[in-house]
C-alpha cells in the first residue's frame, strides 16, 4: 500500500513539472499557486481542444507566481494570497479570482480511516507550534472519543516554498489560536516552529504519504485524488464538518467581492453552520498595460472560456466556479484595467 501511495504522489508531482511542456512559443505562459493546479491543467487540456491554443502553466508556488509576473517573463501570474491594492498600484498589475476551494489536514495513522479524525484550529495550531507532539495527547483524544489513537510522535509537514496554501491555512490558524497568531502568524512563508518542509501540493502530499504520524495541509482535490486521510474540521459555528463543495461555496456566500480592493477576499473561519473554515480563492495577476496586446487577450480569451464552459470540470475536481455575479465584475474589470501600448482596452 505504501509503495502505491508513493507512486500516486510522484505522478501527481511529475504531472506538475511536465505540465504542457510541449507549449509553442504562441501559446500563453502563466506560473504560480499548485492549489488549483488540477483544474488549469483541464481546462488548459479542453482548451486547446477546442481552440488550439495552449497553456504552459508552471505549477510553481504562489511566491514563484508573483515573482514571475512582477518580473515580466510569464503572460499571467496566479496566487492563492491576494495582493494588497497598495502592492498591485506599485507593480502596475491588476488581480481577480479564477476558482475557489479548500484546503484540508491530512494525516498518515494506522487504523484512521478518511474523515474518521476530528480537529480543531487552536488543536492544530498547538500542533503546529510543537506544543501537542504524541496523537494520543489528551487535547486530540477529547475530540475523538471511542476512536484508539495510536502512542505515535507527531511529524509536522509544511510548506518549503512562498505558498498562497500555508497562506490560508495560517490565517486560518492565526484567527483560531492567538498564540499562533504571535509566534508565528499568516504568511505565504512564515518561520514555521517545526517540521520538514515539501515543495508544493504535491511535495507536501509525497511527505504525508511517506511517514507514518505525519500531519500535513493541502488542496483538497489533491489529498482526495490521491486517497488521504483527510480529517474533519471544527468550524467558527461550532460544526465539526467533512471537506465538500457545498460547504466551500457556504464559506464563499457572504463574501464581498465589490467591496474589497482587487478582489482580495479572505474566506477561512468564516460564519454559517456549513461554512468550511478553510476555504479560499485563487487569484490571477496580470500588468495593467500590455506589452503585448495579443497575447494579454489571448488570457482573457482562455478565462473567459473557462468561466463559461469549465464549471462542470471544476465541480467534478472539487472547485467552486466563480457565481455568475462575480464573472460579470471580473469582465468589466478587464474592460476597465487591461490596456494595450496605445491606452485601449484589449478586452
Amino acid at each position: 500500500m505504501r509503495m502505491k501511495q508513493l507512486f500516486s504522489s510522484l505522478v501527481v508531482g511529475a504531472a506538475a513539472v511536465m505540465a504542457f511542456s510541449s507549449a509553442t512559443a504562441a501559446d500563453m505562459t502563466g506560473a504560480g499557486a499548485t492549489f488549483p493546479y488540477p483544474i488549469y491543467a483541464k481546462w488548459a487540456e479542453s482548451y486547446k481542444a477546442a481552440t488550439g491554443n495552449g497553456l504552459n502553466y508552471q505549477s510553481v508556488g504562489s511566491g514563484a507566481g508573483i515573482k514571475q509576473i512582477k518580473a515580466k517573463t510569464v503572460d499571467f501570474g496566479a496566487s492563492d494570497m491576494p495582493l494588497k491594492a497598495e502592492e498591485l498600484d506599485a507593480e502596475g498589475l491588476m488581480q481577480f479570482p479564477a476558482i475557489m476551494g479548500g484546503v484540508v489536514t491530512v494525516v498518515n495513522l494506522d487504523g484512521i480511516t478518511p474523515g474518521q479524525l476530528k480537529l480543531t484550529g487552536p488543536v492544530i495550531a498547538d500542533i503546529y507550534l510543537g506544543k501537542i507532539t504524541q496523537w494520543n495527547a489528551p487535547e486530540i483524544a477529547a475530540l475523538n472519543a471511542g476512536v484508539k489513537l495510536p502512542a505515535a510522535e507527531i511529524t509536522v509537514v509544511h510548506r518549503a516554498d512562498g505558498s498562497g496554501t500555508s497562506f490560508l491555512f495560517t490565517d486560518y490558524l492565526s484567527k483560531t489560536s492567538p498564540d499562533f497568531k504571535t509566534k508565528i502568524g499568516a504568511g505565504s512563508a512564515v518561520k514555521w516552529a517545526v517540521g520538514v518542509g515539501g515543495k508544493g501540493n504535491e511535495g507536501v502530499a509525497a511527505n504525508v504519504q511517506r511517514i507514518k504520524g505525519s500531519i500535513g495541509y493541502v488542496e483538497w482535490a489533491f489529498a482526495k485524488k490521491n486517497k488521504m486521510q483527510h480529517t474533519q474540521l471544527k468550524n467558527k459555528d461550532g460544526n465539526f464538518l467533512q471537506p465538500d463543495d457545498d460547504f466551500f461555496k457556504a464559506a464563499a456566500a457572504s463574501a464581498e467581492w465589490t467591496k474589497t480592493p482587487g478582489f482580495g477576499v479572505v474566506l477561512t473561519d468564516q460564519a454559517g453552520k456549513n461554512s468550511w473554515p478553510i476555504t479560499g480563492v485563487s487569484f490571477i495577476l496580470m500588468h495593467k498595460a500590455q506589452a503585448d496586446a495579443a497575447k494579454g487577450k489571448e488570457v482573457l480569451k482562455f478565462f473567459d472560456w473557462a468561466f463559461k464552459n469549465g464549471g462542470a470540470s471544476a465541480v467534478e475536481l472539487d472547485y467552486v466556479p466563480l457565481p455568475a455575479t462575480v464573472v460579470k465584475l471580473v469582465q468589466d474589470s478587464w474592460k476597465a484595467n487591461l490596456k494595450d501600448a496605445s491606452g485601449k482596452a484589449i478586452y
